[in-house]
């Protein structure tokens, strides 16, 4: 079982990878075999374009090291800030770039980021729109991490307590679904059901 963390944050000090990095932790303590973690920090990945469908030489390099760790991942934790009540354009982008080959029918986990009491809009945008061409399924379990600079840090002295503790435990919990889906659906995949060479696109 591997289960792949994507940080969708643009920032390089972000309380989201903060937060990345503390799910992929938790997932190498006892929940799956095998991790890794794939961040968009200082935005690694141009925006779409038509070379990536047309074989333009420069988009291999920057692809094909992401898409091998999405291909033989079997779940996946999306985690986003919420930018003015929006996913970050990045991670949007990531949606565009990379697709059914290697996302298809495995399971995600969503993780909000939020300095305050918000970051249920990005939750909505990402059930709405990342999934139809991708064939994503994220689980009915999402996690909302608000005031995200008080929780997860090394440090326990800069954590309010009883709010670590809770997100600690309920991210843990949210893990061990996701890696129940991610088994479940493996048998999915494996059935052939699921071959969309007549149906490419989502309706």
């Amino acid at each position: 079982m591997k289960i792949t963390v994507i940080c969708g944050s643009h920032r390089a000090q972000a309380q989201s990878l903060k937060v990345a990095k503390h799910i992929r932790h938790t997932l190498d303590d006892g929940i799956c075999a095998e991790t890794a973690l794939v961040s968009l920090a200082n935005n690694p990945l141009p925006l779409w374009d038509m070379g990536v469908w047309d074989g333009d030489d420069k988009w291999p390099p920057l692809l094909d090291p992401i898409r091998a760790e999405l291909v033989s991942s079997d779940a996946f934790v999306v985690v986003t800030p919420e930018w003015h009540g929006q996913v970050p354009a990045g991670l949007k982008n990531f949606f565009l770039l990379f697709g059914r080959n290697e996302l298809g029918h495995k399971p995600a986990l969503i993780v909000a980021v939020s300095s305050g009491d918000g970051g249920s809009y990005p939750v909505a945008e990402l059930r709405m729109s990342s999934y139809k061409n991708s064939r994503l399924c994220y689980i009915p379990e999402h996690v909302i991490v608000r005031h995200v600079e008080q929780v997860l840090n090394d440090d326990p002295a800069q954590n309010n307590a009883g709010a670590d503790e809770y997100f600690r435990k309920r991210i843990r919990w949210a893990l061990g679904i996701l890696r129940e889906y991610g088994l479940a659906l493996r048998q999915v995949r494996a059935s052939g059901a699921t071959d969309t060479s007549q149906f490419k696109n989502g309706m």
